[in-house]
């Protein structure tokens, strides 16, 4: 037995562990054998209610009688008496994929779950044979249907873990609003004072503080400097004759020195707030990148000031800049303009949404999971161990343990299809592409529409499925849809109201 998360590891067991206890309450008690005697008398009542052609009703009535109590003898013996332990022996994280695809995964002997999951409460739990067999069957299934598709970075989660990630640090934080004010304004205001003709590359570029042309042209950075003393430069008495030495001894480095010196510049304490992971998996992503193009383009957006909007006053501290890509003509633009108007607003809830979404759906399946396990005993005691019971339990189950395929290629689409569609874009729209809140006449209405069609996808595609399983004359599909969506229904709204409160507070900021 395997399963695909931690939280279906200790539900699944935890499940087995009441349903145990409530199959011991039924031998107990003796109510296990209740349905045998009214397997008894429907067939003797049913056997009266034949014509006389029938033949002898008493015999009918026999071989009927004993073709249920065998029924129902097979289903008790394989289904519902428990016999197989569960521990960490059979019941185990499956991260084959994870490690083929180049993943890291936790194990549960690196966690402290791993010497406590054996039992729950100094419980164990046995399993019946028939539901070991389906539901190492059902994996089974799920993890070679997992395995053909194809390894894929997940650009998606990728986009949102630089969205979430923030300057904790709020000297640091300070430090980046200073530069922006010393360096990148002073420079920027320069260059355009001078009504350059800029490309889309140069022009994307200039748009940020780590601008390379700032960096390597003359009469920039190597020009302005830090109007406040630095520690970590030494006063110097060439550079900073004409600036008061303070006590500290502090200097005023140039922006150039101050953004790109090694260990102590700007831009290499902006690296380190970055979770290492995060640059593998990037690497993993951007092949044929530097590693210094990589950085450059996520601490760009770490030092956007829409993602640094809830943590500085907007319009304060920490000034907007910006700079978007020129449209081919003024119709091009506002055409662009009202289209993604709408789609962003409504997009930056979306993506919310649709984290929330995909966070929440296993977490939801999970649960489902252990609820049936839970409901096997009742459920057949109460069918009178019937056949057709039993087998409509089989496929639920497996339908539950499926939906992880559906969701895994619902990923893998989004990200291999934004891969497939913008793999000749610059690598700043690249990973801009997802970006809900982009400029407003960028001209990516293609991604945003994505956004909401693949988020649709993770539900679209196990409702399909739950729909395919009816028409085997199995009708789990309709009641197993209701409860994902209902139990992912909170979250996604959730995210959406976050989005908006967020919204509603930039723009208060602003307001004042």
């Amino acid at each position: 037995m395997s399963t695909n998360s931690y939280l279906e590891f200790y539900l699944t067991l935890l499940g087995w562990i009441i349903n145990n206890g409530l199959w011991n309450l039924l031998l107990d008690t003796g109510l296990f054998a209740a349905p045998l005697g009214a397997i008894i008398l429907q067939e003797w009542l049913s056997a009266r209610q034949l014509g006389a052609d029938e033949g002898n009703k008493g015999l009918l009535s026999v071989a009927r009688v004993e073709n249920r109590l065998w029924t129902a003898y097979v289903v008790l013996m394989f289904a519902c008496a428990p016999l197989l332990p569960v521990n960490l022996t059979t019941l185990r994280l499956d991260a084959q994929a994870s490690q083929r695809c180049g993943v890291s995964v936790a194990q549960p002997g690196e966690t402290a779950w791993g010497v406590t999951f054996d039992t729950i409460g100094d419980q164990s739990a046995n399993v019946p044979l028939w539901w070991y067999l389906v539901h190492t069957l059902s994996k089974g299934v799920t993890a070679a249907g997992t395995a053909a598709i194809p390894c894929a970075p997940d650009i998606r989660q990728i986009r949102m873990d630089i969205d979430e990630t923030r300057i904790h640090d709020q000297v640091l934080l300070q430090e980046v609003a200073d530069f922006t004010k010393d360096c990148y304004g002073r420079s920027r205001a320069r260059l355009f004072s001078q009504r350059p003709v800029q490309s889309k590359q140069e022009d994307f570029d200039t748009s940020w503080i780590g601008s390379r042309l700032f960096l390597d042209s003359s009469g920039y950075y190597d020009r302005d400097r830090s109007r406040l003393p630095r520690a970590s430069w030494p006063y110097d008495d060439v550079r900073d004759a004409t600036l008061p030495q303070p006590d500290s001894g502090g200097g005023y480095p140039s922006c150039r020195q101050w953004w790109a010196d090694a260990g102590i510049g700007l831009r290499s304490r902006l690296v380190e707030q970055i979770d290492p992971s995060l640059w593998t998996r990037l690497s993993g992503w951007l092949t044929g990148r530097t590693t210094g193009e990589i950085q450059d383009i996520t601490l760009r957006e770490l030092v956007s000031p829409r993602l640094q909007a809830l943590t500085m006053s907007p319009g304060q501290v920490y000034q907007e800049y910006g700079g978007g890509s020129r449209g081919d003509s003024l119709g091009h633009r506002l055409n662009n303009l009202a289209t993604n108007s709408g789609l962003a607003l409504g997009a930056l809830g979306n993506y919310a949404s649709l984290n929330a979404l995909r966070t929440a759906l296993p977490m939801v399946q999970a649960f489902l999971i252990q609820a049936t396990i839970i409901c096997l005993p009742l459920v057949l005691l109460i069918s009178t161990y019937q056949l057709k019971v039993l087998m409509t339990l089989t496929f639920a189950l497996f339908t539950l343990h499926m939906l992880t395929f559906w969701w895994e290629l619902a990923r893998w689409v989004d990200s291999s299809m934004l891969d497939t569609l913008y793999r000749n874009v610059a690598l700043g729209d690249r990973l801009l592409l997802t970006l809900p809140s982009a400029g407003l006449d960028d001209g990516t209405v293609t991604a945003q529409v994505i956004t909401y069609v693949m988020g649709a996808m993770f539900i679209v595609l196990p409702m399909l499925f739950l729909g395919a399983m009816s028409w085997a004359g199995y009708s789990v599909g309709s009641g197993v849809e209701s409860m994902l969506s209902r139990g992912s229904q909170s979250s996604h709204t959730a995210g959406s109201q976050g989005i908006s409160l967020g919204t509603s507070m930039i723009k208060a900021g602003k307001g004042k």
